[in-house]
């Protein structure tokens, strides 16, 4: 992969969706994945490829399995949003370029390694991730999202997964992530049918947290990304880090529950505990240190 090319951004808003601050571009071929800090303490992630509707191809998943690790620099970003380059999150896999005669052994590659990988660098990454859906999230586009700690949904935005429409039967780990996501009977309605499901659909299912104007959309996921990252780190990381140890064992062994009982003690010797319980009383804003 290319290296990547940084640059300072045109002035903008981070409120309207414009990059704000130094912007790094990463080139990946077909597409783009741009990277800028729109808020303190908040990264934001934008697929780009606008020719294909921001389908993934390798160049946009490798990249952010690339990026994502590059984004953990001690309490510096707390809160990453992704989202797409307008007018779409994105169309899903990028298989409609695949050749016919090689079409089984291209597919099969790009959903068997970089679209996992990808996948893997999001669940790893250390502090909550915001999906920002400002358009339509379809197939494997919507799985990227739900590995998202939350969603947050355009008005206009249709969600939807069309294998049933495809002849593809969906990968296993991917139907664990909606039914973890929105249960099992949600699951069967949303991969039996292959319906597109409106925004407002999407949040009576779980599948969305929130769904705002079309025209907000920018604006919201930075400012809800703002306040989770003026939260306290060691909060941020040690309950991502509960909550996904819980998700992936329905049964914790008694050493995964001793774990989780020292990560949560370990919070009351912390000096942003005492911090926090200080600027509480006093009637400030923190100031953490993640220590």
């Amino acid at each position: 992969m290319p290296e990547a090319d940084s640059r300072e951004a045109d002035s903008g808003s981070a409120d309207s969706g414009s990059p704000s601050g130094p912007v790094e571009t990463i080139e990946t071929g077909t597409g783009k994945l741009l990277l800028d800090f729109p808020a303190e303490a908040v990264a934001r992630l934008t697929i780009s490829n606008p020719s294909k509707r921001n389908a993934l191809d390798h160049e946009i998943l490798d990249a952010i399995t690339a990026v994502l690790p590059k984004l953990d620099r001690g309490i510096e970003f707390r809160c990453l949003i992704l989202t797409g380059a307008d007018p779409v999150f994105s169309a899903g896999y990028d298989i409609g370029g695949i050749p016919a005669e090689s079409f089984e052994k291209d597919a099969e590659a790009l959903v068997a390694h970089p679209f996992p990988a990808a996948l893997a660098a999001l669940d790893d990454y250390p502090w909550p991730v915001l999906a920002a859906l400002n358009g339509h999230c379809l197939g494997g586009g919507l799985e990227l999202a739900i590995t998202c700690d939350l969603r947050i949904a355009a008005r206009g935005a249709r969600l939807g997964m069309p294998p049933a429409k495809l002849g593809l039967i969906y990968g296993h780990t991917g139907l664990i992530r909606f039914i973890q996501t929105i249960g099992a009977p949600r699951t069967r309605e949303l991969f039996f049918t292959g319906r597109n499901l409106t925004a407002e659909r999407a949040d009576q299912i779980d599948l969305v947290n929130e769904v705002v104007e079309d025209d907000e959309l920018a604006g919201a996921a930075v400012e809800l990304a703002a306040a989770i990252a003026a939260n306290a780190p060691l909060s941020m990381k040690g309950n991502k880090l509960a909550i996904n140890t819980i998700l992936a064992n329905p049964e914790l062994t008694p050493e995964q529950e001793r774990e989780l009982v020292e990560l949560r003690e370990s919070c009351f010797s912390s000096e942003d505990f005492l911090e926090g319980i200080t600027a509480f009383g006093e009637k400030r804003k923190p100031r953490w240190t993640g220590r």
